[in-house]
């Protein structure tokens, strides 16, 4: 496995992958393939692909541990990219599709509805985890400062499970919620158990 993650077409092809739900969305979209509502299947469906690359990054720690794996390491910040952009992309549904991209409606819609706020929160953090990103931020802020900051990452967790606990409960509707909550919380038990350990 550590021979196919060096080859030149490896990140070419993860990277494709990690493409192929947008593109269906903008497929589907424009082919009448979201249902009677494509709004809300848009804002939906962005949600579920920001949680579903949130548990793929966290991952990448306890699999490089278990399998030694460790040049998965190189695509840990491409996967952080991808869930900023469908984070991006889902906030774009809200301010489109939901307020019309009225940025005065958007600013004072935001702390009035806690859910809301709480997913713009998150975005919020992924948005400076986005900006630090590339190498030369690493390089100017020092390794262990970097790593601090990044650690971040670890209050999304909360928040996202909050925000998607809040819209879920319109609809009286939380196995989904259920199953991404004991995902995540498993993956951040990895972390607390080896830091025990350590």
């Amino acid at each position: 496995m550590q021979a196919w993650l060096l080859k030149p077409w490896a990140k070419p092809l993860v990277f494709t992958l990690c493409l192929l739900p947008f593109a269906w969305l903008f497929y589907a979209a424009f082919t009448d393939g979201l249902g009677a509502n494509p709004a809300e299947a848009l804002l939906r469906q962005t949600g579920d692909w920001t949680l579903r690359f949130l548990c793929i990054v966290l991952a990448v720690t306890p699999l490089r541990q278990l399998t030694g794996w460790n040049l998965l390491v190189r695509y840990r910040r491409m996967l952080g990219l991808y869930v900023f952009f469908y984070a991006c992309l889902h906030l774009l549904c809200y301010a489109w599709f939901d307020m019309g991209l009225d940025w005065g409606d958007i600013v004072a819609d935001i702390p009035k509805r806690p859910f809301i706020l709480v997913g713009f929160t998150t975005w919020l953090v992924l948005l400076v985890l986005a900006v630090t990103s590339p190498k030369f931020v690493l390089k100017a802020l020092g390794g262990k400062r970097w790593q601090w900051l990044h650690r971040a990452v670890y209050a999304t967790v909360p928040l996202a499970l909050l925000h998607f606990f809040w819209m879920r409960a319109g609809k009286n509707n939380f196995a989904e919620v259920a199953v991404y909550a004991v995902i995540l919380s498993t993956l951040l038990a990895w972390r607390v158990v080896r830091a025990i350990k350590k």
